[in-house]
């Protein structure tokens, strides 16, 4: 049924519950899994700061994004799967957006993540990558819900 699956992956006991999802999923329909993690480098690319090397900060935050990353490639692989991985950069753009540009250009039959499920004023303060890519996704989107959160 599902051939493709795209699965952002932040860290959170959210995301590692989505991600473990997105892999039986997978594992009973053989399907192919792209693990993704945007690291949005737009608040260092400015220059003129004598204190900060930006160029240093941004390196650290890939190095933080790929072991993200790499924790949740190692828990596909001990799940028995093959994923795909990327790291992808965002310098200001909607998150949503860049999640989705690339989920398309792979050809996503399916994306899976987890949602935080908030409400009210964190959910004004923190707005909602997963509704935002809901909102826009031309393929279907499961979200996973950590009941604990």
């Amino acid at each position: 049924m599902y051939q493709r699956i795209f699965v952002p992956v932040d860290d959170s006991d959210t995301s590692n519950l989505a991600l473990a999802e997105a892999c039986r999923l997978a594992k009973s329909m053989n399907s192919t899994i792209r693990l993704v993690h945007v690291v949005d480098l737009a608040q260092f690319g400015w220059g003129g700061t004598e204190f900060l090397d930006a160029a240093e900060l941004q390196k650290s935050i890939k190095q933080a994004g790929e072991q993200v990353l790499g924790q949740a490639q190692a828990q596909a692989v001990a799940a028995g799967l093959t994923p795909e991985v990327k790291i992808l950069e965002s310098w200001g753009d909607k998150i949503a957006s860049v999640l989705l540009d690339d989920a398309n250009s792979w050809g996503a039959d399916l994306v899976v993540m987890g949602t935080h499920g908030w409400s009210g004023l964190m959910h004004i303060l923190m707005g909602s990558v997963a509704e935002g890519l809901l909102k826009q996704a031309d393929v279907p989107v499961l979200l996973v819900r950590n009941a604990g959160e």
